[in-house]
């Protein structure tokens, strides 16, 4: 099968059957490592993706749906602005991230401050709520999040939220 899309906002085909999943043909054909083969069943969160602006885990989907979409990896991510506001507000909050979900933490804030511009605590935490990881600290995202918000503000506007 012949599908054609958009990776990290260029165009691209792939040639694969049908059922292969998303986070192979990241991982085995374009060598996109920073989303992680976890669990393989959508529980873990490590091989987060943005799928037409939505948080996803890429080991759930099939090929065959990639046709006409739009998928960015944290390699993608990492060259926007937003990604620098995000890691900022990380590191500034001392958030602790661990190898395995620091793509996923890092994709789902951006996913959530493009829908939500100032998210409540409890925004944060059900946004945060599919990364199953011993690192996650919850206080520690709401804070590195709000701090975001505060850079994100300053970068576009010049002064504090």
């Amino acid at each position: 099968m012949t599908i054609h899309c958009i990776l990290n906002g260029e165009d691209i085909t792939i040639h694969s059957e049908a059922n292969v999943r998303l986070i192979e043909i990241l991982r085995v054909n374009f060598g996109l490592m920073g989303a992680k083969s976890g669990c393989l069943a959508g529980k873990c969160g490590a091989c987060t993706v943005l799928f037409n602006g939505n948080v996803i885990h890429a080991c759930l989907i099939p090929v065959f749906r990639l046709h006409g979409s739009e998928i960015i990896t944290i390699e993608g991510f990492s060259q926007t602005l937003e990604y620098q506001d995000i890691v900022t507000g990380f590191a500034q909050a001392h958030l602790e991230e661990c190898g395995y979900c620091r793509a996923s933490k890092i994709l789902n804030a951006g996913a959530l401050l493009d829908r939500i511009k100032r998210p409540s605590r409890q925004e944060i935490l059900q946004a945060f709520s599919g990364i199953k990881c011993r690192c996650n600290d919850p206080e520690k995202l709401v804070e590195s999040i709000e701090l975001t918000v505060e850079l994100r503000q300053r970068r576009l506007y010049g002064r504090s939220s």
